[in-house]
């Protein structure tokens, strides 16, 4: 079976992405000292992926733009706390959060960059 092993987050600005992940959820990002222009993304111990910030190839998604990517949801302790944090950085909430019966409360947010990704308060 094939599992999720890294994620790439697309930014016209690495530095400011790299600023707005770590304000929003502490990860630790540093940029790569490989032959291209990218940065490592760690998102902690244990389970769980970490990724790469990386130059996009193109014009930044409009806002209201249909999703043409994979989607990432980072699991929260707060979702309140988190959508603070999401707007305090710059980011902006696209889909208020919404209780998934069984599941937790779940919201969608744009980064600074116009990535919109997913967070999840489990119940």
């Amino acid at each position: 079976m094939g599992r999720v092993i890294h994620f790439e987050i697309h930014a016209s600005d690495l530095e400011r992405a790299s600023r707005f992940y770590t304000e929003v959820f502490g990860w630790k990002i540093h940029k790569w000292e490989g032959p291209i222009e990218y940065y490592l993304v760690g998102t902690g111990e244990g389970d769980g992926i970490d990724g790469g910030i990386l130059p996009r190839r193109g014009e930044t998604p409009e806002i209201g733009a249909p999703v043409n990517a994979f989607v990432c949801t980072v699991g929260v302790a707060s979702l309140e706390d988190a959508i603070a944090a999401v707007e305090r950085a710059g980011g902006t909430i696209v889909v208020p959060k919404n209780e998934i019966p069984g599941i937790g409360w779940l919201c969608y947010a744009n980064d600074t960059e116009g990535n919109i990704f997913g967070m999840l308060q489990p119940a």
